[in-house]
């Protein structure tokens, strides 16, 4: 046992809890960050890659939540404008399902709910005008364009970490919270670790005044072990699937595409090749297994799509699959598709043991990509009453690692990289640009040459970047890089994945 005791012990290293370690970190309290897996390994890199209000979830009337949520997307799109960037979205109107009208009043809605300063406002577009014409079926002749954002999901959850790392956390992946009690007024926890060479774990017992456990799916385990015999069951687990096809149509525009079952499915351009097209509803238990998409939720997504683009998707369209469970906060609603997304905080402070004030739990259920910082900040709000100085909220004006682009202009930064680069490929140049921002000077170093970066594994990456992963990003497998640090995998082939996969292993001997 460390004598060391610590503010926070966050058990979860999704979105969630790392937006809580950066924000903690950041009000000088000391913090443990510890996820039995990689960062982002689960839901929080598996979503449909969007900072966005919401528009569906003002059917369900859940207005509160659109409306911090819209109010969210420009402050991450001004604190990290490498890895999130405006987005503009069309939808059609399809006669027989939502009329114009009703869009359109939807929409004006989402405009002015938050607080818009950077982001254009809805506009009607013909569809039958570039640079729709020829894409979509001949039935659809009008559509609304209006504003969201794009975000890298997986990086957004690493960049995270990586702030509150160099603001004091301690970030531990491939640790497990193996057990949780109250002991003397604190939280007594014991950490199982991962050894580099996988051959077995190091357990370590910890101290903290408060835990938060923010562990996605998991959510109601840690609350077994930590309460044992409390018996309650608050999680609702959602599946949400998404295939990869080949690139469907020229532009950057993103559709959004209304269906019979009152369902919206994406289709998003990707990776510059390729085309991303979800989500899904579908229920989800741990005694499933591994999370996959189903033969059904295959079928459903190409048809979908198919009922929109001139050209039918099929199946052998799909380059890559991923799915993710939504560990939402079970409101007894009967179908998938209309359980909130609102994000709940469960907070524990009894003592059964004494029947007296106790080491406080807080417990996250839901929560989305766009709402992280503030869920972070409404966490710390209701935590800062058991602490001694629980400091004031800092985020709100403040960058991630990277995200210091003057004006948040990417295009301009950009410019300026190349010029100091013109040694490298162009086109890797501007995806390690949007991964670093301006920390790519220190994944590049000194090198004046592509030589210089190492051995070359293939679409861009080098050694030189796979080592400043291993060493500032907790990267210790393969897919932590290829899958969730870039999606450089996407782009390899059969052959390059596994030759990396070896060089990888060869690095844990």
């Amino acid at each position: 046992m460390t004598d060391k005791i610590y503010d926070l012990l966050i058990i979860g290293g999704g979105i969630n809890g790392a937006a809580i370690a950066r924000d903690a970190a950041g009000r000088g309290l000391s913090v443990l960050l510890c996820e039995k897996n990689d960062l982002a390994g689960e839901t929080s890199s598996a979503s449909s890659k969007l900072v966005h209000g919401g528009l569906r979830y003002l059917e369900h009337m859940e207005f509160r939540l659109v409306r911090e949520a819209l109010q969210e997307r420009e402050i991450l799109l001004k604190s990290a404008p490498h890895i999130i960037w405006p987005l503009r979205i069309v939808l059609p109107h399809d006669k027989g399902l939502r009329p114009a009208w009703l869009l359109r009043l939807g929409l004006f809605i989402y405009d002015h709910l938050g607080t818009r300063k950077i982001l254009p406002g809805t506009k009607t577009v013909k569809l039958s005008k570039a640079p729709h014409a020829g894409i979509l079926q001949d039935r659809l002749t009008k559509g609304f364009e209006f504003s969201d954002c794009w975000a890298d999901d997986a990086r957004l959850v690493a960049l995270n970490a990586l702030d509150a790392h160099e603001k004091g956390a301690e970030i531990r992946t491939r640790t497990e919270c193996t057990a949780l009690h109250r002991e003397d007024g604190l939280w007594t926890a014991t950490l199982g670790t991962a050894t580099l060479a996988q051959q077995g774990t190091a357990s370590q017992t910890v101290r903290a005044r408060i835990a938060v456990n923010a562990a996605g799916m998991m959510v109601d385990n840690i609350l077994d072990r930590a309460l044992p015999g409390d018996g309650r069951q608050n999680l609702r687990l959602v599946k949400g699937s998404h295939i990869v096809t080949r690139k469907l149509y020229e532009g950057d525009h993103l559709y959004m595409f209304q269906n019979a079952d009152e369902r919206i499915v994406f289709a998003i351009p990707y990776e510059n090749d390729f085309t991303l097209i979800g989500t899904t509803d579908a229920p989800y238990k741990l005694s499933d297994g591994e999370v996959k998409i189903s033969e059904a939720e295959t079928d459903y997504l190409c048809d979908v799509a198919s009922e929109y683009f001139k050209t039918p998707v099929t199946r052998d369209d799909i380059v890559w699959t991923y799915a993710g469970v939504r560990p939402l906060y079970d409101d007894k609603s009967d179908n998938a598709s209309t359980v909130t997304r609102d994000y709940v905080f469960d907070l524990n402070t009894r003592d059964s043991k004494t029947d007296g004030e106790g080491a406080p739990l807080l417990s996250i259920f839901g929560g989305k990509i766009t709402t992280c910082r503030r869920l972070a900040e409404h966490a710390m709000q209701k935590l800062g009453a058991y602490l001694d100085d629980g400091g004031e909220p800092w985020t709100a004006e403040a960058h991630l690692p990277g995200g210091h682009i003057p004006d948040a202009d990417f295009d301009a930064f950009f410019a300026e990289i190349q010029a100091g680069y013109p040694w490298m490929d162009p086109v890797h140049l501007e995806r390690m640009a949007h991964c670093y921002g301006t920390r790519l000077h220190a994944v590049i170093g000194d090198c004046t040459s592509v030589d210089q970066l190492g051995q070359y594994f293939g679409t861009g990456l080098y050694e030189a970047e796979a080592r400043y992963l291993m060493t500032h990003e907790w990267a210790r497998g393969s897919e932590d890089i290829l899958w969730r640090r870039t999606k450089c995998g996407l782009h390899m082939d059969d052959e390059e994945v596994a030759a990396f996969a070896r060089w990888m292993a060869d690095q844990a001997d």
